[in-house]
């Protein structure tokens, strides 16, 4: 269904007025605005629908998640079109399967938060996909600033496996 349509309600943003979405920087290859943590080097895969890259933050001792984002601005769960949806949900698929192979995790989680009661800071949706070993005490731990220089190895990293994994799923459907 169409966004807005009356079968599909339109929500509000809750982007401040004078927004610039640190996410559309990113996609756009522009990371300049002052406000934009994210860094060209944390980039580790983007086609026409989808982009995929490091977190700027960490919980705990276990450095690099990463996030699924539509390389078209959405806002919320609520508006994404089907089509990416489904793009966002495979492509969660790779990741994982790429983590375990660039880290050997030994499980890994994903979570999405929508609107300001729901934990949303970043107001272009995004899903977390978070590499997890025993003990690590994901969701107690605080979040903190990720050095660009750990983002951009574990970018590197994990792009080369999710390279395999593509390529993997590409010749199965020959």
């Amino acid at each position: 269904m169409p966004h807005g349509s009356a079968s599909f309600p339109s929500f509000p943003s809750h982007a401040p007025e004078g927004y610039v979405c640190p996410f559309c920087g990113l996609v756009e290859g522009d990371v300049s605005d002052p406000g934009n943590r994210c860094e060209l080097t944390d980039l580790v895969h983007q086609d026409e629908d989808v982009i995929v890259f490091m977190a700027c933050d960490g919980f705990g001792p276990h450095e690099g998640h990463a996030m699924i984002s539509p390389a078209r601005h959405h806002e919320t769960l609520y508006d994404l079109p089907d089509a990416v949806l489904q793009k966002i949900a495979l492509m969660a698929r790779h990741v994982a399967v790429a983590m375990k192979a660039a880290w050997a995790p030994e499980g890994v989680s994903t979570r999405q938060h929508n609107e300001p009661a729901g934990n949303q800071h970043v107001w272009h949706y995004h899903l977390h996909i978070f590499p997890r070993w025993p003990d690590d005490m994901l969701y107690r731990q605080l979040r903190h600033p990720v050095d660009p220089e750990v983002r951009a190895v574990k970018a590197r990293e994990l792009r080369a496996a999710l390279q395999d994994v593509l390529a993997a799923r590409s010749g199965e459907r020959d």
